[in-house]
């Protein structure tokens, strides 16, 4: 493959919105370790410390969750969700610095934007640029959660019929919800599909390997996630991956890393076959 321009990119705002936010495999273990924190405490108090992190009316926040309990935490594309006893549900959206920390009795962190005070421990959410938010029973995009059985060549066979460039197109959470920027590459990479492919210029046979590399990627990165970080609640870890990694200048494989830095940063090889 030559280091052929990207193609055009037909969601540009939303591609630069991914460079570093938390993607599948990181709110997976925020959501096991928020769940061993939280799940089964009753909610005493929620304070909305930047009314901005609010989508919708912050008073009617505390007001229906104040006094359940917690059932469960999930991650729902690229946001979790908090499950309580009421059946209502509170979405969180990290954004790009969006973080979370547990305290005990008092919250020291900086930047918070929201507390929420469990029997015997809270838990806060900070953003420095105070783009995270919350908001009561939020909808999902229309795309199918990337780590859903369905998942498959049929689906994908049919969400690749688009002239945008693979990149986009996986990213797009109207297509697919979960995956990013960094996890792109990764499985782009995996496939040995390169970035600048038109998505209905993909054949079929690399379609079903797309499909398998998805999965292959995104557990073997909350595999990795888990074990070097266990209690993980904040942050991405992204030291282990193979490509999308500025530390790394070689391939698994040996090849040249390139960087593309349009639209935000893409990494590939060579050994990525290009489709248009």
């Amino acid at each position: 493959m030559s280091d052929t321009t990207m193609l055009k990119n037909d969601n540009l705002p939303e591609q630069k919105k991914l460079s570093n936010m938390p993607e599948a495999p990181d709110l997976e273990v925020f959501a096991k370790n928020l769940n061993k924190l939280f799940a089964g405490r009753k909610l005493a108090e929620i304070k909305i410390v930047n009314a901005k992190s609010s989508k919708g009316d912050a008073t009617a926040l505390d007001a229906n969750l104040k006094g359940h309990k917690l059932v469960a935490v999930y991650r729902s594309g690229k946001e979790l969700r908090f499950q309580f006893s009421n059946k209502l549900v509170l979405g969180m959206h990290l954004m790009l610095h969006g973080k979370l920390y547990e305290f005990n009795e008092t919250n020291e962190n900086k930047n918070t934007l929201i507390e929420l005070y469990f029997e015997g421990k809270g838990l806060a959410l900070t953003d420095y640029q105070g783009y995270a938010n919350v908001k009561l029973n939020p909808e999902d995009k229309k795309g199918i959660d990337t780590l859903s059985k369905e998942l498959d060549f049929a689906y994908l066979k049919k969400a690749l019929q688009s002239k945008s460039n693979i990149k986009t197109r996986i990213t797009n959470q109207d297509v697919i919800r979960g995956i990013g920027n960094a996890y792109a590459d990764e499985i782009l990479w995996e496939a040995k599909i390169a970035p600048q492919s038109v998505s209905n210029k993909i054949p079929d046979d690399k379609i079903k390997t797309l499909a398998a590399a998805i999965k292959a990627v995104l557990e073997n990165a909350e595999k990795e996630i888990s074990k070097s970080h266990p209690g993980i609640i904040a942050g991405e870890v992204r030291d282990f991956l193979k490509i999308h990694n500025s530390k790394k200048d070689k391939s698994p494989t040996g090849a040249e890393i390139k960087a593309d830095k349009k639209g935000g940063v893409t990494y590939y090889t060579d050994e990525q076959e290009i489709f248009i």
